[in-house]
């Protein structure tokens, strides 16, 4: 059977609900919550601060670095341990050296996710902030780009893939333009487990930074910073502790080598091996078939949808240009209220936003079904 058209609903908690809000928190599989549930008896069966429970969790530490890095194809110790994408943007925003004649590149403004934007708008009390204008689907010019560098540009911050519309950015023409030029940073929410197959080496990217619960299908409060290793040299860590320090001489400090550099206190162990159990059922279904998988499914949707009377579609028209992500309105109705009466019928989609025009996301992911598809299009055609 081809697995980009397999069935694997059975894998996933049963429900009667139609989950379509995988852009912003995933389901996670069956046996990701079993892993997760047999992790916390044998943790505490072995007693959580025991001299066995170190090598017990160094070990589970290890291997979701080494699942990790099979899926963006770096090396385990570039893998940084996080809470969510916001912490790995923050390590870069308030690591980085910047000067008082520094300048950044962003995209958009207002046209970014938030937690792309925030903590970059937040250095214009220091910096100049260089945005790169768009079209409506979140694209800008290479050109654009190019022309915005100078010898003060100390990084660009750019987005994979958009929250909103789906559009998928050339982000290794980007790499190309910038290597060996401008350190660049990439939020990568909306792409690992979502479009197949990433690799930071072509990508050219000094940073990444994405989380565990969205297309990854790991529990909340688990997130991933990829530092390249020669890279790590740009960023002062913004916190210390003993897991990131030694002290020397007696009072002199220096910091340990990746990924400790980066990680202070306590890691979320039992949130680490979810994802490390969620990260290799993706893999071991096939990242490409992923991608297939959730093709087929949000072209089906946007298909259907284009058919309906009043229906208003954003995005890329191609699909080889946009994730999963399928973002419409309908003339004459409010988003919000468009959710609300197809979550009151166990749909569940989001609203968000394209600048000031709000909208309707939905985000199939590779365990949604086409008869899914089809009973959220008979729904809509009934609103």
């Amino acid at each position: 059977m081809n697995l980009a058209s397999k069935d694997i609903s059975e894998d996933f908690p049963d429900s009667d609900k139609i989950y379509l809000n995988n852009a912003s928190v995933s389901i996670m599989p069956t046996q990701s919550i079993e892993a997760m549930k047999e992790f916390l008896i044998s943790y505490n069966a072995i007693g959580p601060d025991s001299k066995e429970s170190e090598p017990f969790v160094n070990e589970k530490l290890r291997n979701v670095r080494k699942t990790i890095s099979k899926i963006i194809s770096c090396q385990p110790d570039e893998v940084i341990l996080t809470q969510s994408t916001t912490d790995g943007i923050n390590f870069v925003a308030n690591g980085l050296d910047f000067h008082n004649n520094s300048n950044m590149i962003i995209r958009g403004m207002a046209h970014e996710h938030h937690s792309n934007f925030y903590p970059w708008l937040k250095l214009q009390e220091k910096i100049s902030i260089k945005n790169l204008p768009v079209d409506e689907n979140g694209f800008f010019k290479l050109d654009d780009l190019e022309s915005f560098i100078d010898e003060n540009t100390k990084l660009v911050a750019l987005s994979h893939a958009l929250y909103n519309t789906g559009s998928i950015l050339p982000v290794e023409e980007i790499g190309e333009i910038l290597q060996d030029k401008v350190p660049f940073f990439i939020d990568s929410a909306q792409t690992i487990g979502c479009i197949g197959d990433v690799d930071v080496s072509k990508i050219n990217c000094d940073f990444m930074s994405f989380n565990g619960s969205k297309w990854l299908c790991g529990p909340m409060g688990t997130g991933l910073f990829y530092c390249n290793r020669k890279s790590s040299e740009l960023l002062e860590p913004t916190t210390i502790g003993g897991e990131s320090a030694i002290i020397y001489e007696d009072t002199k400090l220096a910091f340990k080598e990746l990924p400790d550099k980066f990680q202070t206190g306590f890691r979320n162990y039992v949130g680490i091996v979810g994802l490390d159990s969620a990260a290799n059922y993706l893999l071991d279904f096939g990242l490409q078939n992923i991608r297939e998988k959730n093709q087929y499914l949000s072209n089906l949707l946007r298909e259907e949808l284009s058919k309906i009377p009043n229906i208003i579609l954003y995005g890329p028209d191609d699909p080889n240009l946009r994730t999963s992500i399928v973002s419409f309105n309908i003339k004459g109705m409010d988003s919000q209220e468009i959710v609300d009466k197809l979550e009151k019928q166990n749909i569940i989609l989001a609203v968000r936003e394209i600048m000031e025009q709000k909208i309707v996301r939905a985000s199939p992911h590779f365990f949604n079904t086409e008869s899914e598809m089809l009973q959220v299009i008979d729904a809509i055609k009934k609103l």
